[in-house]
């Protein structure tokens, strides 16, 4: 098993940045692909960004040159760093892996952006 803990979440103001941050626990085996998923209330659950342990990363087209996600391999850690923040970037942020044959997600850590 493998337990994911988000932090850096808070209140910005619009234009505002924030880092969030994600370790997982220790683990004997790597781990692939990172994620960072976002639900704003009443919506569904969707991707913001990902990143595989080669680097390789992927982005909605929402978040686009405003959020860049990177990662630490050494620490299994992955970071999203989020600039020109806008009121519609409120939302609960997850961190997700996949690993064991499973989904792995983080408990949240929310961000609230102010007009």
């Amino acid at each position: 098993q493998v337990q994911l803990v988000e932090s850096g979440g808070g209140l910005v103001q619009a234009g505002g940045s924030l880092r969030l941050s994600c370790a997982a626990s220790a683990t004997r085996f790597s781990i692939d692909t990172m994620a960072w998923y976002r639900q704003a209330p009443g919506k569904q659950r969707d991707l913001v960004a990902s990143i595989t342990s080669g680097g390789t990363t992927n982005y909605a087209d929402s978040v686009k040159g405003r959020f860049t996600i990177s990662r630490d391999n050494a620490k299994n850690t992955v970071y999203l760093q989020m600039n020109s923040l806008k009121p519609e970037d409120t939302a609960v942020y997850y961190c997700w892996t996949w690993l064991f044959g499973m989904n792995h997600w983080g408990k949240g850590t929310l961000v609230t952006v102010s007009a």
